[in-house]
């Protein structure tokens, strides 16, 4: 049974595989040695001396590969063995001697052959074992190294190639290696079908350099070199089939050269043809063609103008029964076509300019296919009243798609006569169709190219010749105004204050002759805004005003004719359209009067001589009016005082009003407000106004409490003393008035051994009231005088 080698190496790893040697070959003679005792002097078994130096050959092209003059010498042993080995010391075979093992069946690598000597009970001498685990009394001779080498050269993608012979370079491209390479040395390789070498480009870009025009009709093959060093015959004019070395030769890539027939396809007249895109066929006609044309085979090819093929047609027959318009906008060109068999391209959807093969193409006749497309009309319907004012439409766009090289816009009459012909959108705008009389008008935009028949006054626009389109039209009515009056109104202007109480005018009446169809009372706020449409005189003094909150309405009269647009709740009266009049407004003028809300309080107060003012009051939320106070009333509406400003109202010393209950109010009004006076009833006003909440002020008579007090020294000249036995307060109001009851001084005086001392030093001589008091209402007051 034959055995393989397991373990394979480059020669690129000799190096490598020599230094893993001398190691396997150290550990085995340590191996050994180490079974021997310093008192040993007897070696009963040696490896030997292996002569001859290593080998080199080329694996894989199954011819056979064998060592020879492989000799072992001064070995010993009970036994001997032929061992091979790879680098590892993995044992690969055990032949009976070195000839007898074939290095071609075991691929590239590098492998070793040793010669064994061992003594009986030798473990581990087996194939797929390693050295390193021999177990016994042996020993290994020295090893020569079998260096196997196989190259690839891969697998060539691309191609085959075909080429016409015809004076035009003709280079190779695309070609790819793919696959295991291995090998020193590479190049490429050219011969023609028997082998022959044509040429050995050294690289895959040199051979895309090679033009395969100048070798002549034939066919080429391009192979991949993949070789060692020693390669014999590769060179120009032998044949690769003569290769001697260690080389691999890839598939080959065919290249077919050949000869170019006589192919002429003469030249086609006729045209330029230019159609208009409108759905009317277009049929080329009158093309011929000059010369002398030449090729098996023949068609007429009809391509954009980028050459993608559209058509095919065979004869000029059908050429000319082409319909163009079908094909849209754009340039067709047409070309008839001579050509050998093996063609390719010629094909629908493939490019003219992509052809390959032997052909020949005429020159092209061209046809210009041009769409016009006007787009659409947006706005109106227009209806107009020939009154003598000018009429101008408005809002109209073009919208959608627009093609054609010239543009304008046409008004015709129903009938399709033009009356004119304004160029842009602003003049169309521009146009006064009253001036037109009663009737009815069509504006259209016109999209054109050059040569445009009939496009005039006074002509016809369904008569029109050439390549156009219109668009929709836009209809322009014009009415014949009847005659409309409203009249005049008199009565008001009206001014309501909203305060819940209903407000209705009244007294309005209508002045002059009035004309028209229908009649209408038309309610509007004072910007035109609709808000609402009474009948009758009637129903307009039926309408309560005080609901429609603060603002002006305007009341009018309107007359009209039928057709009358915009008379709508919610509309507004200045865009009314139609044959109409309305009359002059009555104002009606809704005030609305708010206070807001008073905030702080209630206050509450003792009636003591000391002043009291409040503080701390606020106004809040809405407030309205032309004009605004301050009201303080007691609690039946007496007013007792109008402070104009609520710093006023905190100026207020309720002290001196006495006990009692006083109200404050916050007034808004407008002009003409009556009875807001002290002495009269704020029940009683009368006018557009309104109160606010009240904040209640309430004065308490303070409580008298009997007490022994002294004044002392009487007169006093810088300091009054007081006793205060029964006061439990600390602190204490001092207050002096003179004896009209007008106050001199005040202060706080601290209590100290159940009394007080009071500077006097700046007080005036005289006879005066003192009162004291403490916060719970205790007082006393004493008649005293100052020297």
């Amino acid at each position: 049974m034959e055995r393989k080698l397991l373990f394979c190496l480059s020669a690129n790893n000799r190096p490598r595989a020599l230094s893993w040697s001398a190691l396997l070959l150290t550990l085995v003679t340590l191996l050994v040695t180490s079974n021997i005792s310093a008192n040993d002097i007897i070696k009963e078994f040696d490896g030997g001396t292996i002569s001859g130096s290593s080998f080199e050959f080329c694996v894989g092209d199954n011819y056979p590969d064998h060592v020879s003059g492989v000799m072992v010498s001064g070995n010993s042993g009970e036994n001997s063995q032929w061992v091979v080995t790879d680098e590892a010391g993995k044992i690969l075979g055990l032949p009976p001697n070195p000839e007898a093992v074939n290095f071609d069946g075991a691929g590239a690598g590098t492998c070793f052959v040793w010669h064994l000597s061992y003594m009986d009970g030798l473990k581990g001498l087996e194939g797929g074992m390693n050295v390193s685990g021999l177990e016994g009394d042996y020993d290994f001779s020295n090893s020569v190294a079998v260096y196997r080498n196989q190259p690839d050269a891969g697998t060539l993608t691309g191609g085959p190639f075909e080429f016409y012979v015809d004076g035009t370079p003709d280079m190779v491209s695309g070609i790819a290696i793919t696959g295991k390479r291995s090998g020193k040395n590479s190049t490429f390789v050219i011969t023609d079908k028997e082998g022959n070498i044509l040429g050995i480009p050294p690289s895959l870009a040199a051979v895309e350099g090679v033009d395969f025009d100048g070798a002549g009709a034939g066919t080429c093959l391009i192979w991949h070199l993949r070789y060692e060093d020693g390669l014999q015959g590769a060179e120009m004019g032998l044949n690769a089939n003569d290769l001697v070395g260690c080389y691999d030769l890839s598939n080959a890539i065919e290249v077919v050269r050949k000869e170019k027939m006589m192919v002429e396809a003469g030249e086609l007249s006729g045209g330029p043809f230019y159609f208009c895109v409108d759905g009317a066929e277009d049929m080329v006609s009158g093309i011929s063609m000059i010369g002398d044309a030449m090729g098996s085979n023949s068609s007429f090819v009809i391509t954009d103008d980028k050459g993608k093929i559209l058509g095919l047609p065979p004869t000029l027959e059908a050429v000319e029964g082409v319909n163009f318009d079908g094909a849209g906008t754009g340039t067709c060109l047409i070309w008839y076509l001579r050509y050998e068999d093996g063609l390719q391209g010629a094909e629908m959807g493939m490019n003219a300019y992509d052809l390959k093969g032997d052909f020949d193409l005429s020159n092209p006749i061209k046809v210009v296919r041009t769409e016009t497309d006007a787009g659409t009309l947006t706005g109106g319907p227009f209806e107009f009243y020939v009154d003598g004012t000018p009429d101008m439409v408005s809002g109209i766009e073009i919208t959608g798609k627009r093609s054609g090289k010239n543009s304008t816009f046409v008004i015709t009459d129903k009938e399709g006569n033009i009356l004119g012909i304004p160029p842009s959108l602003a003049a169309v705008e521009g146009v006064d169709f009253d001036g037109a009389g009663a009737g009815t008008c069509l504006i259209w935009h016109l999209r054109y190219e050059d040569g445009l028949q009939g496009a005039e006054m006074g002509l016809n626009a369904n008569d029109l010749v050439g390549c156009y389109n219109l668009s929709n039209p836009i209809e322009v009515v014009r009415k014949e105004k009847i005659m409309v009056e409203a009249g005049e109104l008199s009565g008001g202007p009206f001014y309501f204050c909203v305060d819940g109480a209903e407000d209705m005018v009244s007294g309005i009446s209508m002045i002059g002759n009035a004309m028209g169809s229908n009649s209408s009372f038309v309610i509007t706020d004072d910007s035109g805004k609709i808000l609402g449409l009474p009948p009758t005189l009637e129903a307009v003094e039926g309408v309560n005003f005080d609901g429609a909150g603060a603002g002006t309405c305007l009341i009018w009269y309107l007359r009209y004719e039928d057709g009358l647009q915009g008379a709508e709740m919610g509309m507004n009266a200045y865009d009314l359209k139609g044959d109409f009049d309305l009359s002059n407004p009555i104002k009606v003028v809704r005030t609305e009067t708010d206070a807001g809300t008073l905030t702080g309080g209630p206050f509450e107060f003792y009636v003591d001589g000391t002043p009291d003012m409040v503080s701390g009051i606020e106004i809040t939320g809405k407030r309205s009016g032309k004009n605004s106070t301050f009201v303080i009333t007691d609690e039946e509406g007496n007013i007792l005082g109008i402070p104009p400003s609520l710093t006023a109202v905190e100026g207020v010393d309720f002290d001196g009003a006495g006990a009692g209950t006083c109200l404050i109010w916050h007034l808004r009004y407008e002009d003409g407000l009556q009875g807001a006076e002290m002495g009269l009833n704020a029940n009683d006003l009368v006018g557009c106004y309104d109160l606010s909440n009240p904040i209640e002020v309430v004065r308490k008579e303070a409580p008298i409490v009997e007490t022994e007090s002294k004044a002392f020294p009487i007169p006093a000249l810088d300091v009054l003393n007081v006793s205060l036995p029964d006061f439990t307060s600390r602190n204490v109001d001092v207050s002096l008035f003179d004896t009209a009851g007008n106050p001199v001084k005040r202060g706080v005086s601290q209590i100290e051994n159940k009394k007080i001392a009071f500077n006097v030093q700046s007080v005036p001589g005289g006879l005066y009231l003192l009162r004291i008091s403490q916060p719970n209402g205790k007082t006393v007051t004493k008649k005293i005088v100052i020297k």
